[in-house]
């Protein structure tokens, strides 16, 4: 009944939901629970039909960051903005449901062994730098650097990693990086994938500590150093093990690599191989594809960094095609023009930026804008400064349409076919 609380399955605890499809096993199970008037009942059901409803995805409350990092993006953002987006998160369940980078610095014991007793796989984490003391001090968590051993106890146990650096300069890169890369590597194959991402950094900062972005001479240093470890991995191992974010290369002014050195792109979501992966299935697309197109223009919206790249993707469709296809390149005035990455984008920068545009036949927008990582519960049709699409729809009498998927998703969307 509505209210009651699911205690055991098969005489087995549950705490949330990872206990709960872990013993949910197919077959007959044996549920125990408390119910609203305190009562207690114990049930037989079938797993497959059960048909049980919980009051929040996690079966609990979610577990909030207790760092205070150096580089921490939500201490960057104004005031003003929806409640949610201040929610910092580190909750190991999300980084198994949804693929979030946790930093083990409020993992429980309960948590790690489960992890190990249940092998769940992979384990994404937030490394940041694997010299200790410096961990303290880049997180302002005295037990950062004690927290570095679970990764060890993780690897020794089989258990699968993706891990991140968020990269300072003059911090955690040059030897520290070096450092850091060592460490890690030696624990292959349970550590699947490092990836080097450099900080953001927002015009809002003031009161916290001065930090550097990354510009040509210290992205293309930092790529040197990886790029010698990934050959050296690539020989021994069979993988590069260590990518640079695109970002990297875009500000270093380098040309992307191509396809086969993300291996099997272990951290897209990182923005590691993003724009290659997306570049080379437009082109696949756009080569493999005798589709007509329903639309005679249209309009794309994209963020600095990506805006070179777009364009050149389009105009190899219009070649092919009998389309206008415009794009525009949005500076990012909310956060500062160091922020250059289209999810970050909000709405009235869009509204600012295209309220005079011949659209066409509509706008395309990515739908990393609208998304809302904090809170997977709420609405996410808005962008970060709590705009609606709807509104901006109306704000620009335009037709919005959220392109969801690669560069093939795109070129079909632009086309207006399936």
């Amino acid at each position: 009944m509505a209210g009651d609380e699911l205690l055991k399955i098969n005489g087995n605890e549950i705490l949330d939901i990872l206990d709960y499809d872990f013993y949910m096993a197919d077959g007959d199970v044996t549920l125990t629970f408390k119910c609203a008037d305190s009562s207690y009942k114990v049930l037989k059901a079938n797993a497959q039909n059960c048909g049980l409803e919980f009051g929040s995805f996690l079966m609990d409350k979610q577990q909030h960051c207790k760092n205070k990092c150096v580089f921490c993006f939500i201490d960057q953002m104004p005031k003003g903005m929806r409640e949610s987006l201040y929610f910092k998160d580190d909750d190991s369940r999300l980084s198994f449901l949804f693929g979030n980078y946790i930093t083990l610095t409020n993992i429980s014991e309960h948590e790690i062994r489960r992890i190990i007793k249940m092998h769940i796989s992979p384990v994404n984490i937030s490394v940041h730098t694997m010299n200790p003391e410096l961990r303290v001090q880049m997180m302002k968590n005295k037990n950062a650097g004690k927290s570095l051993e679970i990764i060890k106890r993780l690897a020794d146990a089989g258990i699968q990693m993706n891990t991140q650096l968020v990269l300072c300069p003059g911090i955690n890169d040059g030897d520290e990086l070096k450092y850091s890369i060592e460490q890690l590597s030696a624990m292959y194959p349970s550590v699947q994938s490092i990836a080097a991402v450099p900080v953001g950094l927002t015009k809002f900062r003031d009161g916290l500590e001065k930090l550097e972005p990354y510009n040509k001479q210290t992205a293309g240093e930092t790529i040197d150093i990886i790029e010698e470890y990934s050959q050296k991995f690539r020989k021994e191992l069979g993988t590069g093990l260590v990518y640079p974010a695109d970002e990297f290369f875009i500000k270093a002014e380098r040309e992307l690599p191509n396809g086969d050195y993300y291996d099997d792109y272990p951290q897209l979501d990182n923005g590691v191989g993003l724009v290659r992966s997306f570049c080379d299935d437009f082109i696949y697309e756009l080569e493999n594809s005798d589709e007509m197109p329903n639309n005679k223009k249209v309009t794309l919206a994209t963020g600095v960094d990506f805006y070179p790249y777009l364009s050149a993707l389009c105009k190899k469709a219009e070649e092919k095609y009998n389309i206008e296809i415009k794009v525009q390149k949005i500076i990012n005035n909310f956060f500062g023009e160091t922020i250059t990455v289209s999810g970050l984008i909000t709405g009235i920068d869009l509204h600012e930026q295209l309220k005079d545009t011949d659209f066409g036949d509509y706008l395309l927008l990515p739908h990393s804008m609208i998304s809302d990582y904090t809170n997977r519960t709420e609405n996410k049709n808005k962008f970060l400064d709590d705009m609606t699409v709807e509104e901006l729809e109306e704000k620009l009498n335009v037709k919005i349409v959220l392109t969801v998927g690669g560069g093939g998703q795109l070129l079909r969307d632009i086309l207006g076919v399936k």
